[in-house]
């Protein structure tokens, strides 16, 4: 019983033996696998959340985590020589190479920049309607549109969103073809409609007042402000590819946005909210050590935490958590979760203790988060109408073999 395969393996049975020779000649410890990459552990850690790495937890200590060497150096081989078009092409997809060129946004140095100009920055003294102007590629001067209508009625704030954008997908003209200052006057009042809907009533002013004033919030006005321009481009991510990709058809810029909105509406992009309120749910009841142990036992990602584009932090959520006080039960889990992985709070987290710190709608982050993202969503559905081409890749086939 007192024997030792490796230190901190006790062998308790036979299958603890068994498991512990396997874990040693097929599982590393995270401190190898950075070793054998050449990266640090916010990589690693991007790596196991991609699933480009296998981690299990280690069975001789739950608290940490052994990664597989098959896929660690077929990873370091990967990098090490040059890959061919196909394989390039397939990587691009999840958070690799470019694969359309944008002159809108993009991520450099672990900073966000709407066409050269910090979002950070931004947030500090404007507002999603000159923010939108700017990623359309405007010169600043605000377009006239026609009175706001009243928005759909609808029991939620998603169902609003949704029924907003449907109806004028199903009767507004293509894009394809039209001048560029029509679409930006369309662009201006499909955004418009978009707040509307998220408010429940149709208002004047700023979008994030009339936000905060429909839902009986003022006070936060501000920081609703600040959130929509942290969050209202982000490069080419899901949803925005979704909503270029029904552009290039020449398909109307609502059908466009709608788009953006279906893509937006899963969990793994604007449904994070839900995960992390889950996630400081289960730190109420365990404590929040315990909880983050038990992620990091099951070897899986924390939501509202790390960001692959990001490895020194998420700059929105730094920004956004430095103009307000998180409550109590979000401050200890972030305290947690940074100390204990090293992972930061990512702009997911932000927006949740956000909407918890001034009792905003169940629903606000996601509403938020759809009413900034559309300011984006037009801008690329503009910039793709303008390129003329059809955004239509071809699939790696990997079926049954067709007949000779």
């Amino acid at each position: 019983m007192g024997r030792q395969i490796r230190p901190g393996c006790d062998i308790v049975n036979l299958d603890q033996y068994n498991q512990c020779k396997i874990m040693d000649r097929d599982w590393v410890s995270a401190e190898e696998a950075m070793d054998r990459l050449g990266v640090r552990s916010q990589t690693l850690y991007a790596y196991v959340s991609r699933g480009r790495i296998e981690a299990r937890p280690d069975p001789a200590d739950p608290r940490r985590s052994r990664y597989r060497l098959a896929d660690i150096d077929g990873l370091a081989q990967r990098k090490q020589r040059g890959r061919k078009a196909s394989e390039v092409a397939a990587g691009a997809i999840a958070w690799g190479e470019p694969v359309l060129a944008s002159a809108i946004t993009t991520v450099a140095g672990g900073r966000l920049f709407y066409r050269g100009r910090d979002a950070v920055d931004l947030s500090e003294t404007e507002t999603l309607e000159s923010v939108a102007r700017l990623l359309r590629g405007g010169h600043g001067a605000s377009l006239k549109t026609a009175p706001p209508a009243l928005p759909p009625g609808g029991q939620s704030l998603r169902e609003r969103l949704f029924s907003a954008l449907s109806a004028r997908a199903g009767m507004d003209p293509p894009s394809r073809g039209r001048a560029a200052l029509a679409l930006a006057v369309e662009a201006v009042g499909l955004l418009d409609l978009v707040a509307d809907a998220a408010a429940g009533a149709a208002g004047e002013g700023p979008i994030h007042r009339r936000i905060a004033t429909a839902w009986g919030k003022p006070e936060a006005a501000d920081f609703i402000r600040r959130q929509l321009v942290l969050l209202a481009d982000h490069e080419l991510n899901a949803s925005t590819f979704a909503a270029r990709v029904t552009a290039s058809t020449g398909a109307s810029l609502a059908a466009s946005a709608l788009s953006g909105l279906c893509a937006l509406s899963g969990p793994l992009h604007g449904g994070m909210a839900g995960r992390v309120i889950n996630l400081v749910e289960e730190a109420r009841r365990i404590g929040p050590e315990a909880t983050v142990a038990g992620r990091i036992a099951r070897a899986g990602p924390t939501p509202g935490f790390g960001h692959p584009l990001y490895p020194d932090g998420d700059p929105r959520a730094a920004a956004l958590l430095a103009a307000f006080e998180p409550p109590p039960e979000y401050a200890a889990l972030q305290v947690a979760v940074e100390s204990m992985t090293g992972e930061a709070a990512n702009v997911d987290f932000a927006v949740t203790a956000l909407s918890a710190r001034f009792g905003l709608p169940a629903d606000a982050p996601f509403a938020l988060f759809a009413v900034a993202r559309t300011a984006g969503w037009l801008a690329h559905a503009v910039e793709q109408v303008q390129t003329g081409a059809l955004i239509r890749p071809r699939a790696r086939y990997i079926g049954e073999a067709p007949p000779a």
